[in-house]
């Protein structure tokens, strides 16, 4: 069997699994002689999909776009941009109050300790299909009702929505322009993307579920947007993950900032807007597994580069009940590429 079709049957088998839809998938070599563009159940290789979570590469390219050219700095504090949103009572530890003290670094390192808003009703309303719409106002008041993941450090992330809400806050606060006029000006135009934006209307393209129920939360997603409200496809987020890995988008100093890496959960770390996936060498002592550079988002969407087969994957699942599921099942397309490799230079030999 060709590469091709061992990828399309890994996913045709993916997709016949239990509360599985539909599973798409792109897998692309820089010197372009790997590109795969598949599709199995309810999809097709072209169609539109929310890329959740996979926003926040979009959002912290804008942050260092800003910070290049003077007109951020990492360190300034997220009060001295968002003059007009009382960050006050936002974040207070121990009896400390921390909300104005935040710096733009520690939101785009996921190193400010804040809750997570969407850990709220938010999350539960998604999953049973509720939809609702929602601004930067009732963020921080979603945030302030839960209880403070830690302090700020620098030493550690911890995962939080709201820390991208503020960015793209300041974002907007930075350029005069609303969250999708910069995205579209700064990152879509320049790389000729014409269907990734923050989603607008109802359209969310490829359907997501949580588990067996499809859910129609157009509102939530749009919502979302610095954080997660970004639709695109295939071949534009293969564009957008060679120019942010070739590091076209930003200044060298910047792309070595966003991989300073923090432990986050097992077995991710974060940079800024990144996250790195490595299994330890104890874990897997048949063989090494891979590094992958990117993102995951909640519904099973994914970006990744691996830098040491030189392999771009993206994809998604579309489920929210599964969001680690690529985790395990990217190992597997590398597994295919590194056997199709051997057996062509084999034949050369």
């Amino acid at each position: 069997m060709t590469l091709a079709q061992n990828l399309q049957s890994l996913i045709d088998a993916e997709s016949a699994k239990a509360h599985s839809h539909s599973v798409i998938l792109r897998v692309a070599s820089t010197n372009g002689q790997i590109d795969f563009k598949g599709s199995a159940g309810a999809a097709t290789p072209d169609t539109l999909f929310p890329i959740a979570s996979l926003t926040k590469m979009f959002t912290a390219t804008l942050i260092m776009q800003l910070v290049d050219e003077g007109r951020l700095h990492l360190d300034q504090t997220v009060q001295s941009v968002l003059r007009d949103v009382d960050l006050s009572q936002l974040h207070v530890v121990k009896g400390v109050e921390y909300g104005p003290k935040l710096t733009l670094r520690h939101l785009v390192h996921q190193t400010s300790g804040l809750a997570d808003y969407y850990e709220s009703d938010l999350a539960a309303d998604l999953n049973a299909g509720s939809d609702q719409s929602y601004d930067l106002h009732d963020v921080l008041r979603m945030t302030n009702a839960l209880p403070p993941q830690a302090a700020p450090a620098h030493g550690r992330s911890y995962y939080s929505d709201t820390n991208y809400q503020l960015l793209g806050a300041v974002i907007e606060a930075a350029t005069g322009e609303t969250y999708n006029r910069a995205l579209q000006n700064r990152i879509c135009a320049p790389l000729g993307l014409e269907n990734t934006c923050v989603l607008q209307g109802t359209d969310m393209g490829l359907p997501v579920y949580h588990k067996d129920k499809r859910l129609n939360v157009p509102q939530i997603l749009t919502s979302m947007g610095p954080d997660g409200g970004i639709v695109s496809t295939l071949d534009e987020m293969l564009i957008f993950l060679r120019a942010f890995m070739q590091g076209l988008l930003f200044t060298p100093d910047s792309a070595t900032q966003m991989r300073q890496w923090n432990r986050l959960f097992f077995p991710l770390h974060y940079g800024y807007g990144l996250m790195r996936v490595k299994l330890p060498r104890w874990m897997t002592p048949l063989r090494a597994t891979p590094e992958l550079i990117g993102h995951l988002g909640a519904s099973g969407a994914f970006a990744f580069y691996a830098p040491e087969a030189d392999i771009y994957l993206i994809g998604t699942f579309n489920q929210t009940d599964a969001p680690r599921r690529p985790i395990g099942f990217m190992p597997r397309v590398l597994g295919l590429v590194a056997k199709h490799r051997a057996m062509n230079k084999k034949g050369r030999s």
